[in-house]
């Protein structure tokens, strides 16, 4: 995927916001929810800037807009689909960054093709596509080939523009309900204000398209040419203080820390995984096993890779089916740290029956949630539970040392303000005595499976410190025992002799804990504060910053001036770190045109091709399989966004409607009884979730604060006033929400925030339901989740949360 360093990271910052000239800010209510991103924001609309608002509520966050369109949820392909169309068609794309930093010119592989809705490689039985039909054309040089114009008919860009082509404003209107002068509004006003940014939240992503989703948000911003520019790129507001954090040290179960691959049951060896990612993980993959294992990890023994877990390519072992294998009695055991399983994940039903196929459940939180309790729901019978449940009592975010690194890629030093309470204790103090307690229990084992347990190096005190996890994540000179200084150290050192727990972020402590800056000078003006915490990678404060100059080197807005090639002393300076791939290589060198390094192409991907860079043209004389240098991201539902209707719609693709839905999408069926499907006959309604500002996620915290319950004491259903008027509801009246799944009774609210629609000529509705309530705490309510479907996202594992189809009568 590109451009995205990370899963969600901010190629920008919060405070690089007050240089944008225009927001697009769709699934996304931050007035609420990222107050802080609010801050920026309103700094930049006192100096004029536009704020574009797209969602399918009227929240607080568009009451401050300068254009609001309210949306069908799960449509946002479509109309993003028509401002792209808009912009080609137009000519109103940045022609020299299109030309210079994408790899617009380059050929597409002669047997791509795009029909009816499926792109070429679908296997209907398997369900997933085979990728090597989305590739370019390859010279003799395994390099692809570059067309001479834009107009080339095998070019990206050709191959974009008659993609895009099919999505006119009228048919966007058609699927998603904005209508078609608003959408062509949305598009002038955003092409006119450069540079523009694009923020967004879970409202984009909880969607089985929602990946591509994003990836539109690249192509549009690709096109503008916003992408390495203050005020510019893609901004993912992370729902948490430290879900950036979570997702650097490996959150996902397909990446290890850094977003290395994860290796898969076919790698035997470090040479394996090389042949499927390329030499360019080599290094980070042996450092991260000299940081696990020490000088258990040698040469000699293929650097412990045997310990690694393998993983089965096959299975979307995300946490949703995690759920269902659990639910086929897969676990034994399952540790719950910090997740409110029983209320967050959907639909409840499967959470509740797989709790109940465990031997043992150890929950870790600050309350008894309704995870760990889930054998008291009313209507449970718990004699029939033979789960063992264990609560380790956990210190809350004031109690502990450690870092936060948010979504601006800040790693943020804290200290610990108090003392735990009672029996509570730091998460790094019950992982630390766990392991050690089980070591122990390992003592004198011969087995080789028991190995990676006994030889791990684990070096983290008598009482476990944050400071040497930190350290350890920064890495360390193998060869003298010193911390690694920077990232640059880093890569100039040889294979085995660098440890590092988490490549990018070498060089938070090699001079001191850099995290814990907090010089809140920023002489730029461009909000870079380069001196408060450390950014990763390299401190680097706006990704892909090369794009910001000219093909001489040369910053094309003087008002917002990051890096620049300093000819006199043959060197990239500036006010930011620039992000190139050697700072001693100049503009006219192939090292210095590359805009975005970490593409194997060195440019950003309007189409995202398989390829590996760097394959040798001659074969290996021992015959064994080539090893390229750098492979693509891929996005695995296909190279370029397309709209599909959402699991559950109340109408027919119009773009292809044999192909309605996500051909791809991960939908769970092995559990019928349990995964049930709906009809927009039967239920009529879209509903789409959402979070209030006083309630956090699942509520195991909130719900326990009795002023937060004053505030907000129940959840409830909203309903626009034509929807209550036709169905004879009242504020305030209970009513019976249902999906096919199950159903819930909560209080009306009657609200002009939600307007009827229309889609495809007829009338529909959207309810919205805040969805922080569980059995339990001081707030008991009933779980929206309760509602919802467990259909995923084939890529990220994320659940379509914002869409399913319900019905609403008064109870």
């Amino acid at each position: 995927m590109s451009p995205s360093f990370g899963r969600g990271a901010m190629t920008n910052s919060w405070s690089d916001l007050q240089n944008a000239e225009v927001f697009l800010i769709a699934g996304s209510n931050c007035a609420e929810n990222h107050p802080i991103a609010m801050k920026w924001i309103n700094r930049a609309k006192e100096k004029g800037a536009k704020m574009i608002v797209v969602d399918p509520r009227f929240t607080r966050t568009a009451s401050k807009a300068d254009l609001f369109a309210q949306i069908r949820p799960g449509t946002d392909i479509a109309y993003l689909g028509a401002i792209i169309n808009y912009i080609i068609e137009n000519q109103l794309y940045d022609r020299n960054y299109v030309l210079n930093y994408t790899n617009a010119l380059l050929k597409v592989a002669k047997d791509y093709k795009f029909e009816d809705g499926v792109f070429s490689g679908y296997d209907a039985k398997s369900r997933k596509y085979a990728v090597t039909s989305w590739g370019y054309q390859l010279g003799s040089d395994n390099k692809p080939l570059k067309a001479d114009s834009l107009e080339d008919p095998d070019s990206v860009f050709s191959k974009l523009k008659t993609h895009y082509s099919r999505y006119t404003f009228e048919t966007a209107e058609k699927i998603t309900g904005i209508p078609a002068v608003k959408i062509k509004q949305i598009a002038d006003t955003f092409c006119e204000g450069k540079p523009g940014t694009i923020l967004y939240a879970l409202g984009m992503t909880q969607h089985t398209t929602g990946t591509q989703g994003i990836r539109a948000y690249a192509v549009i911003q690709l096109l503008l040419g916003n992408i390495g520019k203050a005020g510019g790129g893609i901004n993912a507001l992370r729902g948490e203080p430290n879900v950036q954090g979570s997702t650097d040290m490996a959150n996902l179960f397909n990446n290890l820390p850094g977003y290395l691959p994860h290796p898969i049951n076919t790698d035997q060896s470090i040479r394996d995984y090389q042949v499927r990612n390329g030499s360019v993980q080599e290094k980070p993959l042996v450092a991260l096993l000299k940081a696990w294992f020490g000088e258990h990890a040698r040469k000699d023994n293929d650097f412990a890779f045997s310990y690694l877990p393998k993983i089965n390519p096959s299975v979307n072992a995300s946490m949703v089916k995690l759920f269902e294998m659990m639910d086929k009695g897969q676990f034994k055991l399952a540790f719950n740290f910090g997740s409110n399983s029983l209320v967050s994940i959907p639909n409840r039903q499967l959470v509740r029956s797989a709790l109940t196929k465990l031997d043992m459940l150890v929950v870790s939180d600050l309350f008894e949630v309704e995870t760990a309790q889930f054998w008291r729901e009313p209507g449970v019978k718990p004699a029939d539970i033979n789960t063992e449940v264990i609560m380790f009592p956990a210190a809350f975010v004031y109690e502990k040392d450690g870092t936060l690194t948010n979504s601006s890629r800040w790693i943020q030093w804290k200290n610990a303000a108090l003392k735990p309470l009672g029996e509570a204790k730091p998460d790094l103090e019950i992982l630390d005595s766990l392991f050690k307690r089980i070591r122990k229990l390992y003592d004198g084992s011969t087995d080789a499976k028991d190995a990676p347990i006994l030889n791990a190096r684990w070096d983290y005190g008598e009482e476990a410190s944050a400071l040497k996890v930190l350290q350890e994540l920064n890495g360390y000179d193998e060869t003298n025992g010193k911390l690694t200084q920077s990232l640059a150290d880093y890569l100039k050192a040889s294979v085995g002799t660098v440890s590092t727990g988490c490549w990018i972020y070498a060089g938070v402590t090699g001079n001191g804990n850099l995290a814990a800056r907090r010089k809140n000078s920023d002489s730029t003006g461009l909000g870079l504060y380069k001196d408060w915490s450390f950014a990763w990678p390299g401190n680097i404060r706006i990704l892909y910053n090369r794009a910001s100059c000219d093909e001489k080197g040369q910053p094309v807005d003087d008002k917002r001036k990051l890096i620049w090639w300093d000819a006199a002393n043959n060197v990239w300076s500036g006010n930011d770190g620039p992000d190139v791939v050697d700072k001693t290589k100049g503009p006219d060198t192939p090292e210095g045109k590359q805009s975005f390094r970490m593409n194997p192409e060195g440019a950003g991907r309007l189409f995202a091709a398989n390829y590996m860079s760097g394959l040798p043209v001659v074969p290996s004389a021992d015959g064994l399989p080539a090893i390229g240098v750098r492979p693509a991201g891929l996005c695995v539902d296909g190279p370029m966004p397309e709209f599909y209707e959402p699991t559950e719609s109340p109408t027919d693709n119009l773009l292809h409607p044999k192909v309605s839905k996500s051909p791809v999408a991960l939908i769970l069926s092995s559990s019928p009884e349990i995964q049930k499907m709906g009809k927009a006959n039967d239920f009529p309604h879209v509903l789409t979730t959402y979070g209030v500002v006083e309630h956090f996620c699942a509520g195991g915290i909130t719900r326990n604060i009795p002023w937060l319950n004053e505030l907000m004491p129940e959840p409830f259903a909203e309903l626009s006033k034509n929807l209550a008027q036709k169905i004879g509801i009242k504020e305030g009246d209970m009513v019976e929400v249902s999906s096919a799944r199950g159903k819930v009774t909560v209080r009306a609210l009657v609200t002009d925030r939600l307007q009827t629609y229309k889609v495809n000529g007829k009338e529909t509705e959207t309810i919205g339901m805040p969805w922080s309530w569980g059995f339990a705490s001081l707030s008991p309510g009933p779980s929206t989740n309760e509602l919802t479907i467990a259909a995923l996202d084939p890529g990220a594992g994320t659940p379509e949360y914002k869409v399913c189809l319900v019905n609403v009568r008064r109870a």
